[in-house]
């Protein structure tokens, strides 16, 4: 993955022709592309083999199954030419191994999530599974932008691993905050796909970036 931009698009369309479309628009402006389950499973899986000839791609299953399990749907993104994937930690040490293991250590470990909800159960136990990422060979771990605080927070634990940050534009949370509070990629999903002209909108927020940098 690049660090160019330090920006990875978050692409929740569920067309092929809606993620071509996009992606092909905002290229230059992008690191890297997240897709999530719906992307997969209106796309099919060899969306994740096409999208990774144009850039790193991350796949974001938020994998939480017992470790064999987990094995396998990491083996089978990897095969289609992922870069990384995300994996919830709250499963285990054993199952994040499990993913760091299949992958190479190309996994991202799910420690608080962006939205409210995240306040209620991943948040009280985030710092833990900052630890649990580290102590499994993880490349690094999701914090929120919404709550840039927290970034900094789970920074001191993890050291110089790294940290991708959802939450900025629909859910509220802003580029440059979440750089500077420590983030090394922010990602951004409706505020560009849903935008009526996302090479801009993409732009724009990689413009904010270098500026927070």
């Amino acid at each position: 993955m690049q660090r160019k931009n330090r920006v990875i698009l978050a692409l929740d369309v569920t067309s092929r022709a809606d993620a071509m479309r996009v992606v092909e628009s905002v290229r230059d402006h992008v690191d890297a592309i997240k897709i999530n389950w719906p992307l997969i499973l209106a796309a099919g899986p060899e969306i994740i083999a096409e999208l990774s000839k144009i850039k790193s791609v991350i796949c974001d299953m938020k994998i939480s199954d017992i470790p064999n399990t987990n094995r396998l749907i990491v083996e089978q993104a990897m095969a289609r030419g992922a870069s990384a994937v995300i994996c919830h930690g709250f499963a285990g040490e054993d199952s994040v191994r499990a993913c760091v293991e299949a992958s190479k250590g190309q996994v991202f470990v799910l420690c608080e999530m962006s939205h409210p909800g995240g306040k209620q159960f991943t948040a009280p136990v985030a710092d833990k599974i900052a630890e649990l990422a580290k102590a499994a060979g993880a490349r690094g771990i999701v914090a929120p932008a919404t709550r840039p605080e927290r970034i900094s927070e789970l920074r001191k634990i993890i050291g110089g691993m790294e940290i991708i940050s959802p939450g900025v534009g629909a859910q509220g949370g802003k580029a440059s905050d979440a750089i500077r509070a420590g983030a090394d990629y922010i990602i951004v999903g409706r505020a560009i796909y849903e935008a009526q002209d996302p090479r801009d909108a993409a732009r724009k927020i990689a413009a904010e970036v270098r500026g927070a940098c």
